[in-house]
């Protein structure tokens, strides 16, 4: 999820230097969403392993 992420905004910045301004926003933004959903899933997956090893 992370790479992902990471690979959307670096489409975002090549895609801002060549002057596609939409192109860049929109990959900006799934990879905002992308690195939001990758925090959620790391965040749940330490709690569930914090009360597992109890």
């Amino acid at each position: 999820m992370l790479h992902y992420a990471v690979v959307f905004f670096v489409i975002a910045l090549i895609a801002a230097v060549f002057g596609f301004g939409g192109i860049a926003a929109g990959a900006a933004e799934i990879a905002k969403v992308l690195f939001v959903v990758f925090l959620v899933m790391a965040v749940a997956s330490f709690v569930i392993n914090l009360v597992k090893g109890r």
